[in-house]
């Protein structure tokens, strides 16, 4: 899929966009686009904060840091696509090992493809953005504390929390799915028709002190925090940044009732259009299965997924950025896969086929330097 994605990518490709120049990476030079040029500055340079400007404070450290640690041998852009790469390897085969722990096998391969052949999946072969890293490590996270690993789910929790703005919802769903656990516990004890009241007490009275250990994934975001309270004087730069003039990412009616995406609905040119639908529909249909995914998986999973599919519908006026957010919602393929296998073979057929062609499209545009987020 990696090399199918390579070939696309390269099929619009043109001469170097990204900013710094990566004409040095040859074919792979296609996978530099956009907010890569900001991680690259960042791993070179470092951070820094303009009031009132896009600085590159809007952009957390896990990605960069680690394009940091190799690009003085290998190139900074080059560490980033085989960053990319390595996690997004590694995402498939966590998601494969986690649905196959709750679904039948058949379902759980259904998602992965799912996954794979999603419009947005080029994130997962090479894109030089942080999305495969933060889907891997809230995935390891996941399956860390299922496996009785509190204190370790809560250490690669850190490397999420300061790796994305989401990283929050994956603070939250540790939590919440460690009281689960805890619940699970005491049902030899508890009531098994219980309240939720009553569901919480019982919890609470089978938490273990190594549960506490999931606490330490809000170390992240709390860490960048103090970073930025001590290098710039306030703790929300990168709230601030985002919300400067040309991202415009902030928070308000503006982006609460979307007034960006109704103007382009009316005004935009057809490629706009679509660039901004597909991912409202796709936020549309997310918020659909939330019931479905705290049904099937539970409540921690159920903030996971609510947080992740709330943020971008909330905090952006045009849900641009939407369909790229929802990747990392793992939860949502495995639903929808289990949807999917109930319905006739020509839609179980025809679903990944037209999101595979997507995919294509979207992969061959980002080579071209057309914003596909």
């Amino acid at each position: 899929m990696s090399l199918l994605a390579l070939l696309l990518v390269n099929l619009g490709a043109r001469d170097s966009v990204a900013v710094p120049p990566a004409e040095e990476l040859g074919r792979l030079e296609a996978w530099v686009r956009y907010d890569a040029g900001w991680y690259y500055s960042i791993a070179r340079d470092g951070y820094f904060y303009i009031p009132g400007q896009q600085s590159s404070v809007a952009f957390f450290p896990t990605y960069p840091v680690l394009m940091s640690l190799g690009g003085p041998v290998m190139g900074y852009y080059l560490t980033g696509v085989i960053v990319t790469l390595a996690a997004g390897l590694a995402s498939v085969l966590l998601l494969t090992r986690w649905s196959a722990d709750r679904v039948p096998r058949g379902v759980a391969l259904s998602a992965v493809w799912l996954v794979l052949l999603y419009p947005y999946a080029l994130f997962l072969y090479g894109a030089v953005y942080s999305d495969a890293l933060f889907l891997a490590c809230a995935l390891s996270a996941f399956l860390l504390l299922e496996r009785g690993h509190p204190w370790l789910a809560g250490l690669v929790g850190v490397l999420a929390t300061a790796g994305r703005p989401i990283g929050v919802a994956l603070a939250l769903g540790l939590a919440l799915r460690a009281l689960e656990l805890a619940y699970e516990r005491g049902l030899d004890t508890g009531p098994r028709g219980a309240s939720r009241r009553d569901a919480f007490r019982v919890a609470l009275r089978h938490l273990r002190l190594s549960d506490a250990g999931v606490l330490l994934a809000g170390l992240g975001l709390v860490g960048y925090m103090i970073y930025q309270w001590s290098a710039f004087g306030t703790p929300v730069a990168f709230v601030l940044a985002q919300s400067s003039p040309g991202w415009d990412q902030g928070t308000g009616p503006e982006a609460w009732f979307k007034f960006g995406f109704f103007y382009v609905l009316v005004h935009g040119t057809p490629w706009e259009i679509a660039r901004l639908l597909l991912p409202a529909l796709l936020c549309l249909g997310a918020l659909l299965m939330l019931p479905r995914v705290l049904r099937r998986f539970g409540w921690g999973y159920a903030a996971f997924t609510a947080v992740i599919v709330l943020i971008p519908v909330i905090g952006t006026k045009d849900f641009m950025g939407s369909g790229r957010y929802l990747l990392v919602a793992f939860p949502l393929f495995v639903v929808l896969a289990e949807i999917l296998d109930s319905r006739p073979r020509v839609v179980r057929v025809v679903v990944p086929a037209t999101s595979a062609v997507i995919l294509g499209l979207f992969t061959a545009l980002y080579g071209y330097g057309a914003q596909v987020s």
